[in-house]
C-alpha cells in the first residue's frame, strides 16, 4: 500500500487555510468590485480592503496608513532597500549595511543599490549562524543610510539579535529593515516594541495565498515608490489592489498572532524530535545553528559524503519533500551562500538539507522519516560516490 506522502517545506511555502479561503471567496464573486470605483461594488470593494488593511496593521503594532500590501515579500525588501537608499542618498547618506546571509531578495536588492552609488557594508557573521553584534557595532557609523537584517534565517531557522541591531542603526541615523517572511507567526513582530523602519511579511508563509504581502514603513520613513501610475496605497505602491488576497492575508496574520505560542511549542517539539532522532541514526550529521537561538520550525543538517541533490532524491522517492535552502534558489547546484557564510566547508554545504515543519506535520512523520533516513543516507553516499 503507498504510503502518503510527507511535506517537510512549510518554509517554502504553505497551502491555504480553510478559514482563509473561505474568507476570500466572496471577493472572487458577488463582491468583486475595484476598490477604485465609486459606485456600490466599488464601496463595497474599498470597505473589506480598508478592514483588511486595519487588521493587518494591529498584527504589527501598527497604525493602518503605516502598512503597504504588496505581491509577497521579494517585492517589499527590494521597495524597503530601494526605496529607502535612493531617497536617503540625497541626504549625504551612502552606505547601505546587510548581512551575507540574507534572502537573495535582500542580497540581490543591495547590489543594485551599489550600482547606482551605496557602499555596500556586509556584516559577519558568526559560526553560529548569528550575525555577529561587535562587527555591527563598527560598521553602523553615521553615514549608513539602511540596514537590513533577517528576524529569522530562511535556511538554518537562527534567530538574529534584531532588537540590537535596529537600536544601533536607529542611534546611527539610519533606517532599518527586517525580512520577517520566516519570523511572522513564530515570534512577535510588533513596532511598538522594536524600532524598526520596515518590515516584509509574505501571505504564503502563513496559510495565505501566493501573491500578497505586508509591507509596513514607520509614519515618517522616507520612501520612494518602485513602481508608477496611480495613488493606491498612497502613492508607494501603486496599481489596482488584490482585495480578496488582502483579506486573506489580513485571516491568516491573525489566526497565526492567535496560535502563535501554542504553535511554536508543538513544532519545537517535534524538532527536536526529528533532529534527535536523525543524529541518533546517523552519528555524523551536522545540524547547521543548533549552538543558536532557533525559530522551531527549520531544521538543516548536513552528512559528510552525501550530496543535497542525491539526499532529495531519494527522499522524494519515498514521498518525503525537503530542500537544499531557499525554494527561490531551486535549480542552483552552488553551495547555500549563508552555510559559506557561517564558514561550513564546502562538501557539507553542499551536502544541506532543510526540513521544515508546519500544519501538516505529524508525529508519524517524524518517526517515518527518522526510520527512512539511515538507508537514504547510505544510498546517498553510494551515488555521490559513484559520481
Amino acid at each position: 500500500m503507498a504510503q502518503t506522502p510527507i511535506y517537510l517545506d512549510h518554509a517554502a511555502t504553505t497551502p491555504v487555510r480553510t478559514e482563509v479561503f473561505e474568507a476570500m471567496a466572496p471577493f472572487y464573486g458577488p463582491r468583486f468590485g475595484n476598490p477604485s470605483s465609486t459606485h456600490r461594488w466599488g464601496r463595497e470593494a474599498r470597505a473589506a480592503l480598508d478592514e483588511a488593511r486595519e487588521r493587518v496593521a494591529t498584527c504589527l503594532g501598527a497604525a493602518p496608513d503605516e502598512v503597504c500590501f504588496t505581491s509577497g515579500g521579494t517585492e517589499a525588501d527590494n521597495l524597503a532597500v530601494l526605496g529607502g537608499w535612493r531617497i536617503l542618498k540625497e541626504k549625504g547618506r551612502k552606505a547601505v549595511v546587510t548581512s551575507p546571509i540574507e534572502h537573495k531578495a535582500v542580497l540581490q536588492s543591495v547590489h543594485q543599490a551599489a550600482k547606482e552609488g551605496a557602499e555596500e557594508r556586509l556584516l559577519k557573521v558568526e559560526a553560529s549562524g548569528a550575525v555577529d553584534l561587535a562587527d555591527a557595532r563598527a560598521q553602523l557609523r553615521d553615514d549608513v543610510a539602511l540596514c537590513s537584517v533577517m528576524w529569522i534565517n530562511n535556511e538554518t531557522g537562527v534567530i538574529q539579535p534584531i532588537e540590537e541591531l535596529a537600536a544601533l542603526t536607529k542611534a546611527a541615523g539610519g533606517v532599518f529593515h527586517t525580512d520577517a517572511v520566516q519570523a511572522f507567526g513564530k515570534v512577535e513582530v510588533d513596532a511598538r516594541k522594536v524600532p524598526f523602519d520596515f518590515v516584509s511579511v509574505s501571505g504564503h508563509k502563513l496559510g495565505a495565498p501566493k501573491g500578497i504581502g505586508a509591507f509596513y514603513i514607520r509614519r515618517g520613513t522616507p520612501l520612494e515608490p518602485l513602481f508608477f501610475g496611480g495613488m493606491q496605497d498612497r502613492g508607494r505602491r501603486p496599481g489596482t489592489e488584490n482585495v480578496a488576497a488582502a483579506v486573506g492575508l489580513a485571516t491568516a496574520m491573525e489566526l497565526a498572532v492567535a496560535e502563535r505560542e501554542a504553535h511554536w511549542k508543538e513544532l519545537e517539539a517535534l524538532r527536536d524530535k526529528l533532529e534527535a532522532a536523525l543524529v541518533a541514526r546517523v552519528p555524523d550529521a551536522m545540524v547547521h545553528g543548533r549552538n543558536a537561538k532557533r525559530a522551531p520550525h527549520i531544521l538543516n543538517v548536513s552528512v559528510p559524503g552525501t550530496d543535497s541533490e542525491s539526499l532529495l532524491m531519494a527522499l522524494d522517492l519515498q514521498g518525503v519533500a525537503c530542500s537544499s535552502g531557499s525554494a527561490c534558489q531551486s535549480g542552483s547546484i552552488t553551495p547555500s551562500h549563508v552555510l559559506a557564510a557561517m564558514g561550513v566547508r564546502a562538501d557539507l554545504a553542499s551536502a544541506a538539507i532543510r526540513m521544515s515543519l508546519g500544519s501538516l506535520t505529524t508525529e508519524p512523520d517524524i518517526a517515518r522519516v527518522a526510520e527512512l533516513f539511515p538507508a537514504l543516507i547510505q544510498k546517498a553516499r553510494g551515488l555521490a560516490g559513484a559520481a
